[in-house]
């Protein structure tokens, strides 16, 4: 059954439109230098972790779901670059349906012969030849800007795990804000405090939110690479360096850093609120204080008790440092949540619950090594 002109007409409407959209979102999540929302990135994202989260749905434990999860974000390039050149290859295929001279199924082979510059299939007439040469133009461009596109990811996934590895070398892991305080007072049974290496600790980490919240908006796919250790993750790292600074200004404001404290906490809380945002989240600008927080005061206790086990200098009573450390958690605590749940990050103590059920698991301390004799 030959199809009329105008019905041809329409599809070739509809297949601009088409390239026009693959385009936009080639456009928006590889070249502009800011996140920009593209429904077809958005709906294969929705789609590859829908099927990696049935596929962990009942996988026994933690590190076994993780195993799995590993290879998410590089199924994720792979179902953004294939879904770019389906979607333009059904679009050109549509625009030179009026011309194809034998029906619907040459134009199809004429626009896959030349957007995947195979070129073994010319059609003739001076419009088909031009879809064609911008077909064979697009498909180029998709490809070099993928293979591209792959430095610039793993470079700034590459600094933010350097600085992951380096608190969990101080604080163990999984992360644990109490942990990285008494740890760091501890200072591996010297005798002597290094809570004086705090400040810089805070500024590094204030640096590391800007960069991890302008790199992970920008290019979204980021959020979903896992750090290498199945008990690392940047979600809780950043959450355990924010819980650290509130409980270090609630319990001890006299000798808190302040000025790097709260310029960490504020960094951070950024970095959460603008990433969750661009992964879809409804999060409030200014949270109010009546908000409250999913750590109970005995959890609360529990931290302060294990900060003492190593004669951290706490200089309130924890009744009257809790409404300040609440105060403090309320500004960050959905947002990280939700992009942990989201990440499926490892359940650190404190860092809420995940999409399928399990146990928070309690930082595991580093060994001491071997000191000299």
């Amino acid at each position: 059954m030959v199809m009329p002109l105008v019905a041809r007409i329409v599809a070739a409407v509809i297949g601009g439109l088409l390239v026009l959209v693959s385009v936009y979102s080639v456009t928006g999540t590889l070249i502009v230098s800011r996140s920009v929302s593209s429904r077809l990135t958005g709906w294969v994202d929705q789609a590859v972790d829908w099927a990696y989260q049935l596929a962990v749905r009942h996988t026994p434990g933690y590190k076994q779901r993780d195993r799995k999860l590993a290879t998410q974000a590089a199924a994720l390039l792979l179902a953004q670059l294939a879904t770019w050149l389906i979607v333009a290859y059904v679009g050109f295929a549509l625009l030179l349906w009026p011309f194809a001279s034998r029906g619907v199924v040459s134009a199809f082979v004429d626009a896959g012969s030349s957007l995947f510059t195979l070129g073994f299939a010319v059609p003739s007439g001076a419009v088909p030849a031009v879809i064609v040469f911008l077909a064979a133009a697009t498909g180029l461009v998709i490809l070099t800007l993928q293979i591209a596109y792959l430095p610039t990811l793993y470079a700034a996934f590459n600094r933010r795990e350097t600085q992951v590895v380096l608190l969990s070398e101080r604080a163990g892991v999984p992360s644990w804000g109490p942990e990285l305080l008494a740890r760091t007072h501890y200072a591996l049974g010297t005798g002597v405090s290094t809570l004086d290496t705090m400040p810089d600790l805070y500024a590094r980490w204030e640096s590391w939110a800007a960069d991890v919240a302008e790199s992970h908006t920008t290019y979204p796919v980021l959020v979903r690479f896992r750090s290498p250790g199945p008990l690392s993750s940047w979600v809780t790292a950043l959450l355990a360096v924010l819980d650290s600074a509130a409980l270090f200004l609630a319990l001890s404001p006299e000798a808190a850093p302040v000025v790097p404290a709260r310029l960490c906490l504020r960094g951070g809380f950024r970095c959460f609120n603008r990433i969750a945002r661009v992964m879809g989240f409804d999060i409030p600008e200014d949270p109010g204080p009546d908000a409250g927080t999913s750590v109970t005061y005995a959890e609360f206790l529990e931290a302060v008790g294990r900060m003492r086990e190593v004669g951290f200098p706490i200089e309130r009573d924890p009744a009257e440092a809790w409404p300040d450390f609440v105060g403090w958690r309320v500004n960050y605590e959905q947002a990280a949540y939700a992009v942990a749940a989201a990440v499926y990050a490892v359940p650190a103590l404190w860092s809420g619950p995940r999409r399928h059920k399990v146990s928070p698991i309690a930082p595991i301390r580093p060994g001491r090594g071997r000191p000299p004799k």
